[in-house]
């Protein structure tokens, strides 16, 4: 389940990330179904399922998470949220709290789940970014603390996976940017232990 905001439905390339992933990952042998009640892409892309909601925030996530997990039980989620709090001003200190919440409902409804967290990428306006330096620091922390305590949770770093010129509006990456967000999420599957020493 591709899971999160703009940045996973595909806002500047229809499909966003999900098209390259879903290759690569083909490529690699995996049996790739992507789950969710969204759906766009091109028609290249065979499967075009998701939950990447525009304009979304962590709560707003939060609150159709359960009805969309008992529908689809995902084995995989990869979670990309929180730009939206940032650029909104929505709340932004406890924003790490809202995650954890939302963490904590996943797991609640399928605790066997394998979930991936990733940092939001820079933000091209410094004072919001100095914010989303900070909140992603909060979710590498949250990470950490979750995979001590035995769930099955990784921390993969978009931060500084892209950089601005991967950004041509400051928040929503272009087709590079995209690509390495599919690189780096095809990577964190494929080895989920290295991703894991990378956090800690």
């Amino acid at each position: 389940m591709p899971l999160g905001d703009s940045i996973t439905d595909g806002y500047f390339v229809p499909g966003g990330y999900r098209i390259e992933l879903w290759y690569g990952l083909k490529k690699q042998g995996y049996p790739v179904e992507f789950v969710g009640s969204a759906n766009n892409g091109p028609d290249t892309l065979p499967d075009r399922n998701h939950e990447g909601h525009s304009g979304w925030r962590i709560d707003q996530i939060h609150e159709q998470i359960a009805g969309w997990l008992q529908i689809t039980r995902p084995d995989i989620i990869l979670l990309l949220i929180g730009t939206n709090d940032i650029a909104q001003g929505y709340k932004i200190e406890t924003a790490p709290d809202r995650l954890d919440r939302l963490v904590e409902d996943i797991f609640k409804v399928v605790p066997q789940v394998q979930l991936f967290v990733g940092s939001i990428p820079p933000i091209g306006e410094p004072a919001l970014n100095q914010r989303t330096i900070a909140y992603n620091q909060t979710v590498k922390a949250l990470v950490q603390r979750r995979q001590e305590a035995g769930d099955q949770i990784n921390f993969v770093d978009f931060y500084y996976a892209l950089g601005l010129d991967d950004l041509p509006d400051g928040v929503h990456p272009n087709r590079e940017g995209f690509r390495k967000i599919a690189r780096a999420w095809e990577k964190a599957i494929g080895d989920p232990t290295a991703i894991l020493e990378e956090a800690r």
